[in-house]
């Protein structure tokens, strides 16, 4: 569903005053649609497989946990932590069985557990690796967290494992299982707007304590860039559904903070695609939240901010004169993107974000910072 606006205020103000006439005139109409909401049945749930979560970190706890309330194919199963207490308070909050809580020294074992159809790894990007190929070594399927590793050279690991394993692998791209940034990659393929010509997209946010692990070289792998530039990057991809050929970028890290001893602050990145898209990002661990895409083409453009957020997020197209924003339905990123993982399972399907995609946003997340480093154009 689309509402429309022009820019003219006289206009807006207009349609503003028959709205409140019209909004008296539909009162009963409203009501008589939400009550016949209200008696909605909801169809029981039919069958969910297993999920086992490596890593009880904010992102576990706040996000991916809750979240499985609104799974129709996943539930939590079993909980994998170096904190035992943590663990069982979680375990009690969500029905798991306490039998079924793992360490990181035993987490092998987990292999003997039929209950465990999928493991969700979220731990600090330098772990997916190891804990994705012990998981497969365990006959379980695996999801994990973005970026998929700290190394293009790892990513292949973790593929050859998955393809040896004869099991599924999925990267979290959570926004490409939500419908704002789903309709935005049609709307942009489709050429809805005439041929994009270029594409804006910016993420960031203040980082916080830099004694957390983000702020670690040897754990994150990269500041930034590698964790929010990294939805920025796979936005640019999306939407142009190519793969870019040049990059060229700068870094920058502001002298004696402590937060970026080892990481990098800012990162602004180009892409040039073979049709000829110019992309045009940024990420940033110090400036205000920032989540925002913009696809310019010849007859229009999308907008999409905030393009990343859990929830609030807004798109709108211009054309003309005229600006239409565009209403979609709200969901759960997480419970979505579980639920795709699971479907796959079941129907034996390749996820929309197999570990090939994590690949190749390593290896031009890589060409990214020699780019930086070196100051010049590199040709993927």
């Amino acid at each position: 569903m689309s509402t429309r606006f022009g820019k003219d205020l006289t206009r807006r103000g207009f349609i503003s005053k028959v709205g409140q006439g019209l909004a008296a005139v539909n009162v009963a109409g409203t009501l008589l649609s939400d009550a016949r909401a209200q008696l909605r049945v909801p169809e029981p749930p039919g069958k969910k497989l297993g999920w086992a979560i490596v890593g009880l970190g904010s992102l576990s706890i706040n996000q991916i946990l809750p979240a499985f309330s609104k799974c129709e194919k996943s539930k939590a199963v079993a909980f994998v932590s170096g904190h035992p207490d943590k663990a069982k308070k979680l375990a009690l909050r969500y029905g798991v069985n306490a039998k079924n809580i793992y360490n990181y020294e035993n987490y092998d074992t987990i292999r003997d557990n039929p209950e465990v159809d999928i493991i969700y790894i979220v731990l600090p990007n330098a772990m997916h690796a190891e804990y994705t190929v012990r998981g497969f070594q365990a006959g379980k399927h695996v999801l994990s967290e973005k970026p998929m590793a700290n190394t293009p050279a790892e990513c292949q690991q973790m593929i050859d494992a998955a393809n040896k394993a004869d099991r599924k692998l999925m990267v979290a791209y959570r926004c490409q299982y939500e419908p704002y940034n789903r309709e935005a990659i049609r709307i942009a393929r489709a050429k809805e707007l005439g041929p994009t010509q270029m594409i804006l997209a910016d993420a960031g946010f203040p980082m916080g304590d830099p004694t957390q692990w983000r702020c670690n070289r040897k754990l994150a792998g990269g500041g930034s860039l590698m964790d929010i530039g990294i939805y920025a990057l796979n936005a640019s991809r999306f939407l142009t559904g190519e793969e870019p050929k040049e990059v060229n970028a700068m870094m920058y890290s502001t002298p004696g903070d402590p937060r970026f001893k080892e990481v990098e602050e800012h990162v602004t990145f180009q892409l040039r695609f073979p049709s000829g898209i110019l992309s045009n990002c940024s990420s940033s661990y110090g400036y205000f939240h920032q989540s925002h895409y913009r696809v310019m083409g010849t007859e229009g453009r999308l907008e999409l901010d905030p393009a990343t957020w859990y929830s609030g997020l807004r798109m709108w197209i211009e054309r003309g004169n005229v600006i239409d924003s565009i209403d979609l339905p709200v969901v759960d990123h997480f419970a979505t993107e579980m639920d795709h993982m699971s479907d796959c399972v079941m129907q034996n399907k390749t996820p929309l974000t197999p570990g090939e995609e994590g690949l190749r946003d390593l290896k031009i997340i890589t060409a990214i910072y020699e780019a930086a480093q070196s100051g010049k154009t590199v040709t993927l």
